[in-house]
Order: structure tokens, then sequence, then C-alpha cells
């Protein structure tokens, strides 16, 4: 059975790239693919722009496994039937943790940073200048509001940026609603890995509250603001920065 990706998933995908730069000619890419709806909605995505494109780009989807016994013969099967380019790389994360998070300490952010840092050290081995990401819009919100909340500062994703190693890291589901890659696995029967594959699951501390709270708190400002997730999108590239409170040292920091 063939992949059926919306007009919407691939109209904003092209301008998306279009607007910020994302893919072009000669790039080879790493795509971080962890079985979940938004990576896999990214490797299909990226498959059927490949096909589209006026341009010539290749692209290798990587798993990066926490060294719990997971099973990823359902995804590494799917990847097959695809033909997507697919590698498993296998790390030692979950017995890493065990002695270096402290009890009741931050454990996502913790599995977050390892394995961004397989995932860069993938990239440098298999060659490829780019480093793609499945966050989308709702991802981006969360994390401003968390930031805004929670630490006090005006933060969010960006759609590009460089790595301090060199590796350019892409986002091009930034501008999509969580919904339409969750429509998207669902409308193609494909088996997307969940919570279920999250090592913090297994550790005996407290789930963390600040983006379950803050996914709540964007769901009901957005059922009496039907248009925030459009204004947000707006709001993040269209920034006032003379209208905050910043010192020169600030200033200069931010190069206004």
């Amino acid at each position: 059975m063939g992949i059926k990706l919306s007009k919407k998933i691939m109209s904003k995908l092209g301008k998306t790239n279009a607007e910020f730069g994302l893919i072009e000619e000669g790039d080879k890419i790493l795509v971080g693919l962890s079985g979940g709806k938004d990576s896999l909605t990214l490797v299909h995505a990226l498959k059927e722009q490949q096909r589209r494109a006026p341009f010539k780009f290749d692209f290798v989807a990587v798993t990066v496994t926490y060294g719990m016994g997971e099973d990823y013969s359902n995804l590494i099967g799917h990847c097959k039937e695809y033909e997507i380019p697919h590698v498993v790389k296998e790390t030692e994360t979950y017995e890493l943790a065990k002695e270096k998070i402290r009890k009741n300490s931050s454990f996502c952010s913790f599995f977050s940073r390892m394995r961004r840092g397989y995932l860069y050290t993938a990239a440098k081995e298999l060659e490829c200048n780019k480093v793609a990401l499945g966050h989308h819009l709702d991802d981006a919100a969360e994390s401003f509001f968390m930031n805004f909340i929670y630490n006090g500062q005006l933060r969010s994703l960006a759609p590009k940026y460089t790595a301090e190693n060199g590796l350019v890291v892409i986002r091009p589901l930034i501008q999509m609603r969580e919904r339409q890659l969750r429509a998207f696995v669902v409308d193609n029967g494909i088996e997307a890995i969940g919570d279920e594959a999250c090592p913090a699951m297994r550790f005996d501390v407290k789930m963390p509250y600040a983006r379950a709270n803050t996914k709540d708190m964007l769901e009901k400002m957005e059922k009496e603001h039907p248009q925030l997730f459009t204004s947000l999108n707006a709001a993040f590239k269209n920034i006032s920065i003379d209208s905050f409170f910043l010192t020169e040292k600030d200033e200069e920091k931010v190069g206004f």
C-alpha cells in the first residue's frame, strides 16, 4: 500500500523550506527517527520532497537506542518496505543514566542531550552536513511558554540553526500542527511508537509536569482563541526587540 501525504503537509513543507532555506542542493541529511508520529511523518515527507524537488539531496534515517532491549523490528521493516535508508545506533544511555541522574533530577533533559549527541556523532560518521528533527508548531509553542513561565526567558525552537560542532540543524515540520502529523499516521495505518518507549518511564521519579501543564493551558487558550497558533507562528517571525527591558550589554548580545 502506498503512503498518502496530504496536500497541506507537502505545501507547508515546501513553503517552510523556501522561507528558511532548510534543504539545499547537494545536502546529505540525517533524520532523527524515533518511530513516533512526528519523525515518521518527516521521513515520508522528505522522501516525497526528494521526488518533487528541482534539486538533489539525500537523507538517511537514524534511530538511537537507549540500551533497554527495545524492539525496533517493525520500524526497521517499515523503512525497508518504503525504501527509506535507515541505521540503528546502539547506545548504553539507560545504564549510564542510572549513575548520572539523581532522584527527582531532570532525566528528560539528560536523555534528550544524550540522544542529540549520538545523532551528531552519527551525522559525522555518515558524512551528513545537516540534522533534521521532527519538531512541530505545538512543540515550538510549548517550548516558548515553558521557557517564559518556568525559566523567565523568551525562547522557542528555531527552524534552522548551526550547532557548535558546525552541523546545521533543521526542523522542516516546525510550522505544522501536531494533529496533522497524528492524522498522517492514522490515515495510513502506520504503527507509531508512543510514550511506552520513553526511558524515563522506568525511573522511580515524578513525571515532568511542566510540559503537560503547558499543553493543557494551550489547549484551553485555543478553545477561547481559535487563531492562537496562527498568531504565535506569525509572532515568532515578528519580534520587536527594542520593546523589551534590555540593557546595553543585552543589546550587544542580540546585535541590536
